[in-house]
């Protein structure tokens, strides 16, 4: 007969001394995420026009679909945006569907066409401009808490 191992969480660690208004911490980010993921039923079909567009700034737009462990963005960016420079605890893969970004990362330079993609290491520095109208889709793992609860205020031009 098996038993059933006992499972028990570590408790949350509470944010540190001095973190800017606003921040939040890992563990907040992944009780958010971990809600939001519980809320949803396993399989999910959406159209992207079911989803509403959502204006960040008047050259940024975004639609996203979260699943347990992942997210993903259509990003409507358009020529002349800039993504301010930014990191996250989250994986990123970037593919452009139509268009351009020119990514400053790691040290160099990279312009990302339609067809090709990035792949963006956890806490890896980037910044991104349109270089034409484009169209990108992100994954994410795990969901950006920030883009769920609206706190992205470095895309909204608010810091």
């Amino acid at each position: 007969m098996l038993k059933k191992r006992k499972t028990t969480s570590a408790p949350a660690s509470r944010p540190k001394a001095g973190k800017l208004k606003g921040a939040m911490s890992h563990s907040r980010a992944q009780r958010a995420v971990a809600k939001h993921a519980a809320s949803n039923t396993p399989l999910q079909y959406i159209p992207w026009r079911t989803i509403p567009l959502e204006d960040l700034n008047p050259l940024l737009q975004r639609q996203f679909v979260v699943g347990q462990e992942i997210m993903l963005a259509r990003v409507l960016l358009k020529k002349g945006c800039i993504v301010p420079e930014h990191s996250h605890h989250n994986e990123q893969l970037t593919y452009i569907l139509d268009g351009a970004l020119k990514f400053w990362i790691d040290g160099r330079e990279i312009v990302v066409h339609s067809g090709e993609v990035l792949c963006i290491p956890a806490h890896m520095p980037h910044k991104a401009e349109a270089l034409e109208d484009t169209v990108d889709l992100d994954v994410f793992n795990p969901p950006r808490a920030d883009w769920i609860d609206k706190t992205d205020q470095y895309l909204r031009g608010r810091t």
